[in-house]
């Protein structure tokens, strides 16, 4: 456990953070995705995303935060906790690839270092292995971030759930 900049602290997940994590990571979508002009609202999101707030989406975060303490070589996962609980996570897997997500921060969260001080740990983790991501083409917060980690636009796009305008980026070294 290592305490960060204002009183946060970033640590692996444990199993009983699991409905935590999944409450941050549904009020972070319900934060960060509403877009009239792509028709997403909070109905749409909770559709779409709210089971990970159910039984069945904590038990899989509890088998993504057990795996990553299982195989910590191929599953990275850290959690930010504060004095309210948890305000985000950053989560990543290995295959032929590095894949980074999901990652997600609170609003009240931004703006700190916090997402740096989670790339200082993820980096390092995923060493010379290429990484890529999928990031929502409006998030432009989270496209400078990932700018400043060297990731570009490949091009690629997908619309999740028909919907929601993704595109890819990777960083190569």
């Amino acid at each position: 456990m290592r305490m960060h900049n204002h009183g946060r602290i970033i640590n692996t997940p444990r199993g009983d953070d699991a409905a935590a994590v999944s409450q941050t990571h549904l009020a972070a979508w319900l934060q960060t995705y509403p877009n009239k002009y792509a028709g997403i609202d909070e109905a749409w999101i909770t559709e779409n995303v709210g089971s990970v707030a159910t039984a069945e989406g904590i038990a899989k975060w509890q088998d993504v935060i057990e795996e990553a303490g299982q195989q910590p070589n191929q599953v990275f996962c850290r959690v930010v906790h504060a004095d309210t609980g948890i305000v985000g996570f950053l989560c990543g897997r290995r295959a032929e690839l590095v894949a980074l997500g999901p990652m997600y921060l609170l609003d009240d969260a931004k703006g700190q270092g916090i997402g740096s001080q989670l790339m200082s740990e993820f980096l390092p983790w995923a060493g010379d292995t290429p990484m890529r991501l999928w990031v929502t083409d409006y998030n432009l917060r989270a496209i400078r971030f990932y700018a400043r980690y060297g990731f570009k636009a490949t091009g690629e796009r997908e619309l999740w759930r028909g919907k929601l305008p993704n595109i890819r980026m990777v960083r190569s070294l």
